[in-house]
């Protein structure tokens, strides 16, 4: 898949911001100008951008790294599950467990858990169980695949992060810090870009906006696992951080002028942040 065109990013609403009085000073550089109250995202430095985030998504999974898909909320949590399983990558859609990374070797014991759930109802041997006890095991699957399915095959560290709102995913984001992640994320108006490794200015909170994305980055996932099917990661275990006892367990030009937001509901600020 191509990298996406300015057409693209006009229909599904990216060049929408937050409300003037809501953005962060930070992302001054990213936007283009104000339209009833509402910052528009500068295009033309989302276009550039997006362009070399794909492509360093492209070369890690090239290398054999693997990439984790991050998007909890609402509007995020389909085209990010479905675009991450396409790709063959992880993913966190529910909500980001504290350690979810920097103490992985103790939310795996979670893991473990879940595996071992679904290997006895697949195998049958849950039946030597009564039924009530079946029944709770059964929901406990559950609650675990909503918040750990997405990384119950992960047994090592992923090479780079996409983000869906940083500011939301303000833990993912430190946790990928302080092991080195990059991150590569689509940034609002509202959202500090310091802390992006990989910058995407553009509306995080329009689903048509975030599908593109998640589309197009998966593309650039499938393109680089293309270049290297066989390859294997440049990492191994013992890059997993230790466990720590706090650790929460598994219960530049500018743009030609956009055009103005046709109804208050196309921009972010209308939507959950």
């Amino acid at each position: 898949m191509p990298y996406v065109t300015m057409k693209q990013l006009l229909e599904t609403g990216v060049h929408f911001g937050h409300q003037t009085r809501r953005w962060n000073p930070k992302m001054r550089p990213f936007i283009f100008g104000a339209r009833n109250g509402i910052h528009i995202i500068d295009l033309q430095q989302t276009v550039k951008l997006y362009q070399k985030a794909h492509d360093y998504v492209a070369d890690i999974v090239a290398g054999g790294g693997r990439v984790i898909f991050v998007g909890t909320k609402r509007q995020a949590q389909e085209s990010v599950k479905k675009e991450a399983e396409r790709a063959g990558q992880f993913f966190v859609t529910n909500r980001w467990m504290g350690g979810m990374l920097t103490n992985f070797q103790t939310i795996k014991k979670s893991i473990d858990r879940l595996k071992n759930l679904e290997r006895m109802f697949e195998d049958g041997s849950i039946k030597k169980f009564p039924k009530k006890e079946i029944v709770m095991m059964g929901r406990e699957v559950e609650k675990l695949n909503a918040t750990l399915g997405g990384i119950k095959n992960m047994d090592r560290l992923p090479q780079a992060a996409f983000i869906i709102d940083p500011k939301r995913e303000e833990i993912a984001v430190q946790e990928c810090r302080k092991l080195g992640i990059p991150i590569v994320a689509v940034v609002d108006t509202n959202c500090d870009p310091d802390v992006i490794d990989h910058v995407i200015p553009g509306n995080d909170d329009a689903i048509r906006a975030i599908k593109l994305f998640a589309t197009s980055i998966a593309e650039a996932c499938l393109e680089g696992a293309a270049q290297n099917k066989d390859a294997e990661p440049d990492f191994d275990k013992d890059q997993l951080p230790e466990s720590e006892p706090e650790a929460a367990t598994a219960a530049e030009a500018p743009a030609a002028p956009a055009p103005a937001p046709a109804a208050p509901e196309t921009a972010s600020e209308t939507t959950e942040d």
